[in-house]
């Protein structure tokens, strides 16, 4: 994994992100047998995006900026 995307597909990849549950609310009543399967797509991309220097704890607010809270604290 050496390449680095470009700005382009990392926004992709970000607005993606942005709409994928997050890891604590998969479970098995809503994903079934697939729960191993989506927390294993989860953490893909969370390693594409620390890769490419994001963190993907900001990602939902980077993209929605206009929404975001001004703090976390």
């Amino acid at each position: 994994m050496a390449d680095k995307l470009d700005d382009d597909s990392l926004q992709a990849l970000k607005v993606a992100f942005s709409y994928m549950p997050k890891a604590i609310d998969v479970n098995s009543y809503e994903y079934g047998d697939r729960v191993e399967t989506v927390l294993a797509h989860i953490e893909s991309v969370r390693e594409i995006l620390l890769h490419n220097d994001v963190d993907p704890d900001e990602v939902y607010d980077d993209v929605n900026e206009d929404i975001a809270p001004n703090s976390s604290y």
